[in-house]
């Protein structure tokens, strides 16, 4: 009987460890609560600030716009698998008729959401939804090459941030918010216009039963003035701060 009491109190915790994962692993939302992919939905975004540098790159210009993301349609991927077509419009004034002006897809699987945007596959969301969680947002894309020309996108971490956060974005009340970090960076001093500096931010935050609610990125790359050339931004430098306006 000792025996039989002994090994009990042995394997009591290991059981009870394992039930408190399961029930913590199936406590976890799904993807498709803060990433609802239907053909018909839209979200409209107020595009804050669009950064651009002019004149070979001595120019900072800042633009504003209005963006609609909607779902067109059910198709599939080239592996074959079910994916969602969503098509970018863009206005500049809220009285002007919507534009079309570029294609993304979204691709559900059991354990990601996948969206292609100019041939870039990046990794938004992966399960499991929690706190702390993080993984490699952009692992797909071709970071290492010579030819590459994204190489500041390499090894970023994507981390669930802010997990059931309420938020009051314009006229919404949101019950539930996450974010997604994604990068915090700054290489150099930007503020010395005599030396190299590179800054590196990124940060997603969805809204459940909504979707994406707000997008800020921002890459500058600033190479110093060498006799004969002014100090500039490199050409890929941008940055863009997007947030939900409308949604259905």
């Amino acid at each position: 009987m000792r025996k039989v009491f002994f090994f009990l109190v042995i394997i009591s915790p290991f059981f009870f460890s394992s039930c408190k994962k399961s029930t913590e692993e199936l406590s976890t939302a799904p993807l498709s609560d803060y990433y609802p992919l239907q053909v018909g939905k839209y979200i409209t975004y107020s595009l804050d600030s669009m950064v651009v540098y002019t004149n070979f790159g001595t120019t900072q210009a800042i633009h504003s716009y209005q963006v609609k993301l909607a779902i067109d349609a059910q198709i599939t991927d080239n592996l074959g698998r079910p994916a969602y077509r969503v098509i970018r419009s863009i206005r500049k004034l809220p009285t002007d008729p919507w534009v079309p002006d570029n294609t993304f897809m979204a691709v559900p699987t059991d354990f990601s959401i996948e969206f292609i945007e100019n041939n870039f596959r990046f990794l938004k969301m992966r399960s499991p939804v929690k706190e702390g969680y993080s993984w490699k947002g952009n692992s797909y894309i071709d970071t290492y090459s010579l030819n590459s020309n994204v190489k500041y996108l390499d090894d970023w971490d994507y981390t669930y941030d802010s997990l059931n956060y309420p938020v009051h974005m314009g006229a919404y009340n949101l019950d539930s918010t996450l974010k997604v970090a994604q990068r915090d960076e700054v290489i150099g001093n930007p503020s010395n216009p005599n030396s190299y500096s590179e800054i590196n931010i990124g940060e997603e935050k969805y809204a459940k039963g909504i979707g994406l609610i707000y997008r800020r990125f921002l890459h500058t790359e600033y190479q110093p003035p060498t006799p004969g050339h002014p100090g500039a931004y490199a050409d890929a430098s941008y940055g863009v701060t997007m947030t939900m306006i409308d949604h259905n």
